[in-house]
């Protein structure tokens, strides 16, 4: 197993090369106090006035700027070019939980390899925080208290079942796949039971961070 880079006790935010608005830094930052910058989003975490307690990346988009103002044992430069900036971070950060800014909203392929990043990286619980949503891998079983009409879409990553309770349209017995069935928009009906066997992605309205950190962490 390699190495992690980092290491924390405490929640670790990963900030993208992406738009953010401060807010939701600052609300990432409540949660999840360490910063963790993917190469350009350096940039970001210092034109929002923070500095980053590391920045991990292959350093083709982060700033001379950027480089000369962080203190350089923050600096891993990880030059291999097998992963994305965001996959590197999963790899080598070791935290009880992630989130996410900065990597929804980006170039279609950028969003595509962040989704297949998490699905890839299973022992690592991380949301990823966007302007409409938060997305997060599904663990075997989560629970979470929704609200009657919340919406909740499921996507699979690769050949998946599960079994739910509290959903408008139960998932039971149906085979799930990225060119076959998919979860789009289904909708809360009450509390939520899911069961799922395979990388399945879970996508909620952003209101539901915080219940969805502390299901994702309640899954031991």
């Amino acid at each position: 197993m390699t190495e992690a880079l980092v290491q924390s006790k405490t929640g670790v935010t990963l900030l993208g090369g992406g738009d953010f608005a401060y807010e939701d830094l600052e609300m990432a930052l409540d949660l999840a106090p360490l910063l963790v910058a993917a190469d350009g989003g350096a940039d970001g975490a210092l034109a929002a006035g923070r500095m980053p307690d590391a920045v991990i990346g292959d350093f083709d988009s982060i700033s001379a700027e950027a480089r000369a103002a962080i203190p350089a044992e923050r600096q891993h430069r990880v030059p291999e070019q097998n992963s994305t900036d965001f996959g590197k971070c999963l790899r080598l950060v070791q935290a009880p939980f992630l989130i996410g800014l900065g990597f929804a909203g980006l170039r279609l392929d950028h969003t595509l390899s962040v989704m297949t990043a998490l699905a890839t990286h299973p022992h690592q619980r991380c949301l990823i925080l966007g302007p409409e949503d938060v997305i997060f891998l599904c663990p075997p079983h989560l629970s979470l208290l929704l609200e009657p009409g919340t919406r909740l879409s499921l996507f699979p990553m690769g050949p998946a079942t599960g079994r739910s309770t509290g959903l408008r349209w139960p998932i039971d017995g149906l085979d799930f796949a990225p060119a076959g069935r998919i979860g789009t928009s289904n909708e809360a009906t009450g509390p939520l039971e899911l069961q799922i066997e395979g990388p399945m992605l879970v996508l909620l309205p952003r209101a539901w961070l915080r219940p969805a950190l502390e299901a994702l962490l309640a899954t031991g």
